[in-house]
C-alpha cells in the first residue's frame, strides 16, 4: 500500500523533530513516505476563523494534489501527522462530499488552478496506519531497546478524534496505547488523554493557555508518568516550552519530558538520538536512558 505524506507548516519548522523521527521509523518499518509535492498551507487556525471556505479551498489543491498521483488505484492514502492539519484536510473532504454547494464553489477555483478533485483521497493519521495497516506485532519485531520501566501517558489531544473518530474511540482513544505497548513501555491510563492543552490560547490569553497545559502537566505527573508521548506539534510545544513558567506561576516544579510518540518509538527500534530529533527537546529522553533493556530515570 502507498502513503502520500503532507508535511504541513509546522513539521517543518517547529515540529521539525516529528518529521525526523516519524520518517526514520516508517522508513524502519519499510513503509516509505512520499512527500506531496507542490503542497500549500492546509487553512488552519487563523484561515478557519475568518473564511472557512478560503480555508476549504487550500485544504482542496492539496487534497487535488494527492489525487492525481493515485494512478488507475481506486483511492489514495494521504497522511497527515500534524493533528490540526489532520482535522481541516478531513474535515475539508467530508465537507466537499456531503456539501453540494461549497463543492460547487470550490470547483471553480480548482478549475483555475488547472485542477480537479472527485473524493478519492483518504485522509489518514500515522496513528491510524501503525495501529491499524502496520499494527503492533510488526512493531513489536523492530525492538533492540525494549522500553521496559518506561511509564508513558499517551496524549492525544483535542483535534485527532474530535470531532471525527474515524479511526479511533472519541472519548477513550487507544491506538497510540497499542503501539507504545508494542515497545516494551506501560501506558497509564488517565482521564485528560484528549483534553485541550491550550491551543493557540498561548499566545493570545497566555494566563490561560498556561492553566490548561499546567492541569494536564500536573496529572500525569500526580499519576506516575516518565514522559508525556504527544502527536500533535502544537501540544507538544505548549506542554513543554512553558514548564518554566508554569512552575514559577503556580509555585510547583515541572520537569516533565514531552516527546512525540514516533520519537520513542525511534528510540525502542535503537536509533540514533540525533536522527530522531531528540537534541532538539527541551527536556529529552536519552538512548542512554534505555539501559540493558530498561528504563533508567535520568
Amino acid at each position: 500500500m502507498s502513503y502520500l505524506y503532507f508535511p504541513g507548516c509546522s513539521l517543518k519548522g517547529t515540529g521539525r523533530a516529528y518529521e525526523d523521527s516519524m520518517l526514520a521509523v516508517f522508513q524502519a518499518l519499510e513503509t516509505p513516505l512520499e512527500e506531496l509535492e507542490d503542497w500549500n498551507c492546509c487553512g488552519a487556525t487563523a484561515y478557519m476563523a475568518i473564511s472557512e471556505l478560503k480555508a476549504f479551498a487550500l485544504s482542496a489543491r492539496n487534497l487535488a494534489l494527492a489525487e492525481a498521483k493515485k494512478g488507475t488505484a481506486d483511492y489514495i492514502n494521504l497522511i497527515a501527522p500534524c493533528a490540526a492539519c489532520y482535522l481541516v484536510l478531513n474535515k475539508a473532504n467530508k465537507y466537499l462530499r456531503d456539501y453540494p454547494d461549497i463543492r460547487k464553489k470550490i470547483n471553480p477555483a480548482l478549475d483555475a488552478a488547472g485542477l480537479s478533485y472527485k473524493g478519492t483521497v483518504k485522509v489518514r493519521h500515522p496513528l491510524d496506519i501503525l495501529a491499524n495497516d502496520i499494527g503492533g506485532e510488526r512493531i513489536s519485531r523492530l525492538v533492540k531497546k525494549p522500553l521496559k520501566g518506561l511509564k508513558v501517558a499517551c496524549y492525544y489531544g483535542c483535534q485527532i478524534v474530535r470531532p471525527y473518530a474515524d479511526f479511533d474511540n472519541q472519548h477513550n482513544p487507544t491506538s497510540m496505547n497499542i503501539i507504545m505497548k508494542a515497545l516494551g513501555a506501560e501506558t497509564l491510563d488517565w482521564p485528560l488523554k484528549t483534553r485541550c492543552c491550550g491551543g493557540s490560547l498561548t499566545g493570545t490569553v497566555q494566563e490561560t493557555g498556561m492553566r490548561l497545559g499546567y492541569v494536564i502537566l500536573r496529572e500525569a505527573q500526580r499519576r506516575g508518568a516518565d514522559v508525556i508521548a504527544t502527536a500533535c506539534p502544537l501540544c507538544q510545544f505548549n506542554l513543554e516550552c512553558y514548564q518554566k513558567q508554569m512552575g514559577s506561576a503556580y509555585n510547583d516544579k515541572i520537569d516533565m519530558p514531552v516527546a512525540y510518540f514516533s520519537q520513542l518509538m525511534g528510540l525502542a527500534f535503537g536509533m540514533d538520538d540525533k536522527k530522531l530529533g531528540i537534541n532538539r527537546l527541551f527536556v529529552p529522553i536519552k538512548s542512554s536512558q534505555l539501559a540493558g533493556g530498561a528504563y533508567v530515570r535520568g
